[in-house]
């Protein structure tokens, strides 16, 4: 018995059975997952050493293409030691033996084309670009060297795909270069042949991490495949494996390229784990009964109530004011748990209820110490200006400065209603904008630009006025030029926004973002503050003050609150 109200249900103790037959059950899971994971790991490394050994026959398949290029090469440069005539036979010969060669092309000194071979092709009278040969990149290396694969472009409508290799010749002759265009189709026949699975595949790269070629080269060129080599240039060759994908990387012999398989863990694995799967299958069936059965029982017993009573939970914290606690049946624990959370819910929404008035009370008290905010430089300025006026025979400025001042004060003194028409509000402030530029010796102009339709809305007292202090104040002080102040009032929907804008200074993003932030123990700019906390108080957060500005263009308050007509609100 608790509070004279019986209970009946089951006790945890009951429940923690069921838990405990659970806990057997997941064991037993973790069992099975421990040993499959031990084998599917002894897999996973003898894939890696079948990937590895596809790779390795690959790169000594490339590393032997590569020296027989070299020594290609080694004959191109005795031909060119020989005669005219006897060079050309030779290179005839030698492209009619080699049909992968594509072009043989020796370079003057200065790197001038001067000669070509090749089976029935002559290079076009222009070349807008040689890609086989760069004078530059010849001369930095002094020695024989490759370069990427790429388009051959010296040949009118025959664009194959080639890699080229350029070694210096013996000073003296004419030709200082010779260089060397192999069709790159049979290294990428050597790549596209192997296979590591279904889906598994080989690519070049060279030390930089730069592709040299990929047997999926549209798709990368597309987007719509990618390849992390810079982490794979970062590796050391060997295999390595993740989740997913094996990579096995080995160097070609003589060059700066690097041959990377890349197979599947799915493909190559998981195969072989399947049938361990289908032995551990009677015993995975039983634990998962066992976990069903005991997740029915966790849920029938302790699921149901306590969702429910995370239900009520999420509708309070949606609609606190609003909401009505039902109690959640369950265990005596839930039963005791959903009586403390309906405890607590009233107890919130009476403690809500206090600091909403207690809210409310500060911000009138901070409004009244606002109305009756009178700053004496302000005050003393505005009484020197006008005994100025006086002594120097401008008597009319002076009488209009002191009808200002009266207005002002007749509105920031008053003790009447929070909310005054909006026509009232936009009298306070030309009052204001009046004496400021009386004091400022019209340094700045202002404008209105208001809506007939938004004067006889109502809205929150010296809403206007703070937002144009701080913009005098900050953002005109400092300017040489003229100012310019416009406040508009605009309909928008059921709203009613004020924009408040200058040509000031402006602020920077950082102070944006903190001037609706300020301590209360900040005293400057605590009248914006004031202003949008006020709004939000009386109207909710959706309304209030935004700000945006710019550094040396200005800045754009934006005031926005709810229509509101005589006899809709309350006296405060």
């Amino acid at each position: 018995m608790k509070g004279g109200i019986s209970r009946t249900g089951l006790r945890i103790t009951t429940i923690l059975v069921s838990v405990v037959v659970g806990i057997v059950a997941v064991i037993l899971c973790c069992c099975i997952l421990l040993f499959l994971d031990r084998y599917r790991s002894a897999m996973v490394q003898s894939a890696r050493t079948t990937s590895a050994q596809s790779v390795s026959q690959v790169s000594n398949t490339v590393g032997n293409y590569l020296r027989d290029m070299t020594q290609a090469m080694e004959l191109v440069e005795e031909s060119m030691l020989e005669s005219a005539d006897s060079r050309d036979r030779l290179l005839a010969a030698f492209l009619n033996f080699r049909p992968d060669v594509v072009a043989v092309t020796s370079y003057s000194p200065s790197g001038v084309l001067l000669d070509c071979w090749s089976l029935g092709r002559e290079p076009r009278e222009t070349i807008y670009q040689n890609l086989s040969f760069d004078l530059s990149t010849a001369r930095a290396k002094g020695e024989p060297y490759m370069t990427a694969p790429h388009v051959e472009t010296i040949f009118e409508c025959y664009y194959p795909w080639v890699v080229t290799m350029t070694a210096p010749l013996e000073p003296g002759g004419e030709a200082a270069w010779v260089s060397l265009d192999l069709s790159f189709s049979s290294i990428s026949s050597y790549i596209n042949n192997v296979s590591i699975g279904q889906r598994g595949y080989c690519f070049l790269m060279d030390d930089s991490g730069n592709i040299v070629y990929h047997p999926q080269q549209q798709l990368l060129y597309a987007g719509l495949k990618s390849e992390d080599t810079q982490m794979l240039a970062g590796r050391e060759d060997g295999s390595y494996a993740d989740d997913t994908v094996i990579y096995s990387i080995t160097s070609v012999a003589g060059s700066d390229w690097r041959v990377v398989g890349v197979s599947y863990v799915d493909e190559l694995v998981n195969r072989n784990v399947s049938e361990m799967i289908r032995l551990s299958m009677v015993l995975a069936a039983v634990v998962l009964a066992a976990a069903l059965l005991t997740s029915w029982l966790l849920s029938h017993l302790l699921g149901r109530p306590l969702r429910g009573l995370a239900a009520a939970m999420e509708s309070f914290e949606t609609d606190a004011d609003h909401f009505t606690y039902r109690p959640v049946g369950g265990t005596l624990e839930v039963q005791e748990l959903s009586d403390s959370f309906g405890h607590m819910v009233l107890r919130i929404q009476q403690l809500m209820s206090t600091v909403r008035e207690e809210e409310i009370n500060l911000r009138k008290t901070e409004l009244k110490a606002l109305q009756a905010q009178i700053n004496p430089h302000f005050l003393y300025n505005t009484l020197d200006s006008i005994a100025w006026m006086c002594e120097q025979g401008r008597n009319a400025d002076a009488v209009k400065m002191v009808h200002a001042l009266a207005r002002l004060f007749r509105i920031s003194i008053s003790r009447g209603h929070e909310m005054i028409p909006i026509a009232k509000e936009l009298e306070h402030a030309e009052s204001y904008l009046q004496i400021q530029k009386y004091r400022y010796k019209n340094q700045f102009t202002y404008e209105f630009d208001v809506e007939s339709a938004c004067l006889d809305y109502y809205c929150n007292k010296i809403t206007l006025q703070p937002i144009i202090e701080n913009a005098i104040n900050h953002g005109l002080d400092l300017l040489v030029e003229e100012g310019r102040i416009v406040v508009r009032v605009r309909q928008d929907g059921e709203d009613i926004v004020f924009y408040v804008q200058d040509n000031g200074v402006g602020m920077s993003p950082e102070q944006v973002r903190t001037i609706l932030q300020r301590d209360p123990t900040d005293r400057t700019g605590i009248g914006i503050k004031n202003v949008n906390d006020r709004l939000q108080i009386y109207f909710g957060k959706r309304y209030g003050l935004r700000i945006t500005s710019e550094l040396d263009v200005g800045t754009c308050v934006e005031i926005r609150m709810p229509k509101v007509q005589e006899g809709d609100y309350e006296a405060k």
